[in-house]
């Protein structure tokens, strides 16, 4: 088959551009092209518009078959948008389980649910020495509870990474640290959340409501460990960084699990499927 990729390429480390490389790793022919091109040729076997957070345009109506994937409609003003656009496709996914019952309920679109997830060659355990005890790749955020909690371990174990990184040196941060932090905003699963479990670092996160989907994807204390309050959070990171056989067998659990259920790939194929391509 032959498929046209659309969103906005301005950084490598995108979920668009993760999807550009599982359709090359599955040996399907693609082409880029941004949200603003107004000249995106016929003939393609599937347009798949991938969510990028700018909803100034949307894909020709005479390009089918198309498929939206929306990833932020956990997000208010996105949503938004997200709902107006997706009426305009003949198949809609989401990177949220939440997404797909807020648009059946907005617009009658049955939307399939197909979680975020990992490139394994790029988000990789690179085997170095754990010597970091907490890391964080991300925005910190200053007046929300994921920038206090974030305060709260800096100070705690001030031998740690947190803040911003050139997404080439992610795997190595991740890789280098016993744990990675995550808190999800508004009940999302999350990039990080799979890209912490496949550099083989134990993940942390915050509990989510159970429409999340979180428990049909993962298992607390089996493949990651959760938190729900900022005491609960401090006193596992104390507890998984003097227990390292526990927290090895747990991070162990979570990379097998994502490297092998969890990727870009068998997300990319979940979706064609869907669209009648076997």
């Amino acid at each position: 088959m032959k498929l046209a990729l659309i969103f906005n390429k301005d950084r490598e480390d995108t979920i668009g551009g993760y999807f550009e490389r599982a359709a090359a790793q599955m040996g399907i022919e693609s082409d880029h092209f941004w949200t603003s091109d107004s000249d995106i040729p016929a003939g393609y076997d599937l347009y798949l518009r991938i969510d990028h957070g700018d909803y100034k345009y949307d894909i020709p109506g005479h390009l089918k078959p198309s498929a939206f994937y929306a990833i932020d409609t956990h997000l208010e003003k996105p949503y938004r948008k997200i709902k107006e656009q997706v009426r305009h496709y003949g198949f809609v996914f989401c990177a949220q389980k939440s997404g797909v019952k807020k648009l059946k309920r907005d617009t009658g679109i049955d939307a399939k649910w197909v979680p975020i997830a990992c490139d394994p060659e790029i988000h990789k355990d690179l085997n170095i020495e754990r010597k970091l005890d907490v890391a964080f790749v991300g925005t910190e955020g200053k007046k929300n509870l994921r920038g206090e909690l974030l305060k709260l371990l800096a100070r705690r174990y001030p031998n740690s990474y947190i803040g911003r990184a050139d997404s080439r040196f992610m795997s190595n941060i991740y890789s280098s640290a016993k744990i990675g932090f995550n808190y999800s905003i508004n009940d999302d699963i999350n990039m990080r959340m799979f890209e912490v479990l496949s550099c083989g670092a134990l993940l942390i996160t915050n509990r989510l409501r159970d429409d999340s989907g979180f428990n049909e994807l993962f298992a607390d204390g089996k493949n990651l460990v959760t938190y729900g309050t900022p005491g609960e959070l401090l006193k596992k990171t104390e507890y998984y960084l003097s227990h390292d056989a526990e927290r090895i067998k747990i991070a162990a659990e979570g990379r097998s699990l994502s490297v092998n259920r969890y990727t870009y790939k068998a997300s990319l194929k979940n979706m064609l499927e869907a669209c009648g391509w076997k």
